[in-house]
C-alpha cells in the first residue's frame, strides 16, 4: 500500500529521488492524486515550514526540500489536471523592476506550490504593467512582489498604483516581501499583507484567499 508518511518524510528530508519514486508508485497503486498531494507533498512542506520558523531548518534545508516537492509535482501535475483539480489560489509572483535577486522570490513560490497554490513566475526586472497583465490573463487572486533592494522598494508601490490606475485593484490581493521591507512599509503603500519569510508567506496567502 502507498506509504504517504513516507513521501512526506521524503520531502521534508529533501531526498528527491525517492520522493518522485514514493509518487509514482502512490499513483500506480490508484491513489488519487488529490490525496498525494495533500496528504504526501503538502503534508511535508507544513512539516518544513513549521521548521524554518522554529530556526530548525535555514534556507538551504528549504531549497533543497522545496527541489524535492518539485520532482513530485512533476509527476503529479499531468494527473491533478486529468482529474479537473483546482488549485486553492493563484498567485502571480515576481522580483519589481530594477532588482535581479530571486533566491527568497523563489524560495516563496516553491513554498505555495507546495501548499497547493498555482504559480505564475515572472521572473525578475519585472514591470508594473506586466504584473497586472500576468494577474488579469490568469485570473490570479494573490499578486506577490520582492525586492531585495532599498532602491527597488519603491516599486512596488509603484506596481500598486498601476493596479489603481487600470481600476483593478480590487479584483487581487496584493502580498510583499524582501529583506529591507517592513510591515511599516506595506501599510505605508497600500499593500495587503508583508511576510518577513517564506513559511509565512504561505500563511499570508491563505489568510488573504480566506478573507
Amino acid at each position: 500500500m502507498a506509504d504517504l508518511n513516507a513521501l512526506a518524510e521524503a520531502i521534508i528530508k529533501g531526498k528527491a529521488p525517492v520522493a518522485r519514486q514514493l509518487t509514482e508508485e502512490a499513483l500506480a497503486e490508484g491513489v488519487a492524486p488529490q490525496t498525494v498531494l495533500n496528504e504526501g507533498l503538502i503534508a511535508g512542506m507544513n512539516v518544513v515550514g513549521q521548521k524554518f520558523k522554529a530556526n530548525e531548518y535555514y534556507v538551504p534545508e528549504v531549497l533543497i526540500a522545496a527541489r524535492a516537492m518539485q520532482q513530485s509535482m512533476q509527476v503529479l501535475k499531468p494527473k491533478l489536471a486529468e482529474t479537473g483539480a483546482e488549485p486553492i489560489g493563484k498567485v502571480v509572483i515576481g522580483t519589481v523592476q530594477g532588482d535581479l535577486h530571486d533566491i527568497g522570490k523563489n524560495l516563496v513560490a516553491m513554498m505555495l506550490e507546495g501548499a497547493g497554490f498555482e504559480i505564475i513566475d515572472l521572473g525578475v526586472d519585472v514591470k508594473p504593467e506586466d504584473f497586472v497583465k500576468a494577474a488579469l490573463d490568469a485570473g490570479a487572486q494573490i499578486v506577490g512582489m520582492s525586492a531585495l533592494l532599498t532602491t527597488t522598494m519603491p516599486a512596488m508601490e509603484t506596481t500598486i498604483n498601476q493596479f489603481k490606475e487600470q481600476g483593478v485593484r480590487d479584483k487581487v490581493k496584493i502580498m510583499i516581501g524582501g529583506a529591507p521591507v517592513t510591515q511599516e512599509f506595506a501599510n505605508r503603500i497600500g499593500a495587503d499583507g508583508y511576510s518577513p519569510d517564506a513559511a509565512s508567506a504561505v500563511d499570508l496567502a491563505k489568510a488573504l484567499i480566506a478573507a
